[in-house]
């Protein structure tokens, strides 16, 4: 009787440890999506790795500020698509009014509308996030920037683009679940 009373108990516990979402797929309203064939890809100076659909065409950038995976499925039209760069910057990042501020100056340059700005956990590292729509040539555009703070020295910039107005918000969700699979290697 013990051992079924225990069994019962430490299924609801993986149950409930299993379902719990993470808080940024709370925030997005995102449910978890299952990939297929999915490959790890490290950046080029191995502090970070991402796990990506094999299919996906992925280029990768370096210079001695920073170190990037730069990812999207090509095999998509550019308006059903989502476009996935995950930098690794090497500096450190408050997330402050004035960090807030420079965040907003940059949309304004380039002629976006923050929606919204929030701080949360990625990573289970402090983390804040923007989302910001406009025009990019003939289509329209949504931009999430998501900044992890790794540590002192160092964060990651996440950026989610989806371009056209079809299924926006499950491309960004795709996305969001992609950035959940970075691993920091460093």
């Amino acid at each position: 009787m013990k051992n079924v009373l225990f069994t019962l108990i430490g299924a609801s516990l993986l149950f409930f440890a299993c379902s719990k979402q993470s808080k940024i797929i709370e925030n997005f309203n995102c449910k978890p999506i299952k990939f297929k064939n999915l490959e790890k890809v490290n950046d080029f100076k191995n502090l970070f790795s991402l796990e990506i659909p094999s299919t996906w065409k992925t280029n990768l950038y370096y210079d001695d500020l920073q170190s990037s995976i730069y990812t999207a499925d090509t095999t998509k039209q550019l308006t059903e698509t989502l476009l996935l760069d995950i930098t690794n910057i090497n500096q450190n990042i408050k997330f402050d009014t004035n960090f807030k501020l420079k965040q907003e100056q940059e949309n304004l340059s380039k002629n976006l509308v923050q929606i919204t700005s929030k701080k949360t956990t990625i990573l289970n590292k402090p983390s804040f996030y923007t989302i910001s729509k406009g025009k990019k040539g003939k289509f329209n555009y949504k931009v999430c920037h998501f900044f992890i703070k790794i540590n002192e020295q160092s964060f990651i910039l996440a950026k989610a683009e989806v371009y056209g107005d079809s299924l926006k918000n499950e491309r960004l969700c795709k996305a969001i679940n992609l950035i959940e699979k970075i691993k920091i290697l460093h």
